[in-house]
């Protein structure tokens, strides 16, 4: 248990970080799904635009690492590329 006023305030506060990032982890692997799933081109492009945008929040944050964000970039694009 903690013994500083400090210490229980950072218990809290970790845990609401833990918690958002947990829901915009999941939020973007949804959206990742979807766009892999998608076969109209156009639509394929703008889900790109928000799943690329999500990936670069979380590399940010320290979510994810920067370099899983980029290769996850990069086979998207793939994909959107080859529709």
């Amino acid at each position: 248990m903690a013994n500083h006023k400090s210490a229980l305030k950072r218990i809290r506060s970790n845990n609401a970080k833990k918690l958002r990032n947990k829901y915009q982890h999941k939020t973007t692997r949804t959206y990742v799904r979807r766009l892999k799933d998608t076969t109209d081109k156009s639509e394929a492009q703008e889900l790109l635009k928000k799943v690329t945008s999500m990936l670069d929040k979380l590399a940010k944050k320290n979510v994810i690492h920067r370099k899983k964000a980029a290769n996850q970039k990069s086979k998207l694009m793939k994909l959107v590329n080859s529709l």
